[in-house]
């Protein structure tokens, strides 16, 4: 007999490109049911990529996050992961850890009161630790599975809302415009001032 899925929690990590700031990973948990009452309300029946919503509709959905987040209706949990660590374990690896504290720290509030997931669902390449025995990697999971989209979304603000404290403290560098990515004025910027404190030094040979 087919144990019905209860809890699933989707993955996704964002920041995987850029020249400076973390990598984050963003985990999103839920039942079925809020899952499919999202998809329908928020998402209105069309999921897409966070990076390619605008940033007035990421925000707009991620405020509603809060508001079921304060309801126990869902939880989420964002670990955003070092550029000194990204250049010292590699990206790969760094967003590992980042998947590992994520779910660490999401079972120390929401997964004490409803037990284990029966499924986790994770975007891309993305791996959950051995023991989670449940859960399946998904091509382009943030277009095609509800709870990866929101862990993709909740990755996404929170990283952008991080990069935007940090361009008060690097204001020379305009983060609150790129966010780290490597465009031509960011590339300009670097070459013009050199490599800040987070700047990816092993992504940064331009």
């Amino acid at each position: 007999m087919k144990t019905p899925e209860k809890w699933i929690i989707g993955i996704d990590e964002v920041g995987r490109g850029p020249l400076a700031g973390p990598v984050s990973v963003g985990v999103f948990m839920t039942d079925k049911k809020t899952g499919n009452w999202i998809l329908k309300n928020i998402f209105e029946n069309k999921l897409r990529d966070s990076k390619k919503l605008s940033a007035k509709k990421r925000e707009k959905n991620y405020k509603k996050f809060l508001e079921l987040k304060k309801l126990n209706k869902i939880s989420f949990s964002v670990s955003h992961i070092s550029n000194k660590i990204i250049d010292k374990k590699g990206i790969s690896k760094a967003i590992q850890t980042g998947v590992k504290k994520s779910l660490k720290e999401l079972h120390h509030t929401f997964l004490m009161k409803k037990g284990n997931p029966s499924f986790i669902r994770l975007d891309g390449l993305l791996k959950a630790p051995k023991e989670f025995k449940n859960q399946k990697t998904i091509i382009k999971g943030d277009e095609k599975d509800v709870f990866i989209a929101c862990a993709s979304i909740v990755a996404k603000v929170s990283r952008d809302n991080l990069m935007c404290k940090l361009a008060l403290k690097y204001p020379q560098y305009n983060f609150e415009t790129h966010k780290g990515y490597g465009t031509l004025l960011h590339r300009h910027l670097i070459k013009k001032l050199g490599l800040s404190e987070i700047h990816r030094k092993s992504f940064c040979k331009i």
